[in-house]
């Protein structure tokens, strides 16, 4: 697997669980703080991301974090 599939699979799964908790991508990125514009760059697979952000991203979807993390289907 190279990077740009790895960040796309990691896209993938936050946009599952999100789409799971019922919240839009405006919703989500104001639980987080941060722009829509980096949540719909994290679902294309466009953002690299800390492990430590990637911590925030599970806790905020109340997710264990190896359910970002599973690259395998």
């Amino acid at each position: 697997m190279d990077k740009t599939s790895l960040l796309k699979r990691f896209g993938k799964n936050v946009k599952i669980e999100r789409i799971k908790k019922e919240l839009t991508q405006e919703k989500f990125a104001e639980i987080l703080d941060v722009n829509p514009n980096y949540i719909a760059c994290i679902e294309c697979g466009r953002q690299n991301m800390s492990l430590g952000k990637i911590l925030e991203l599970a806790n905020a979807l109340e997710v264990d974090i190896e359910k970002l993390l599973k690259f395998s289907d």
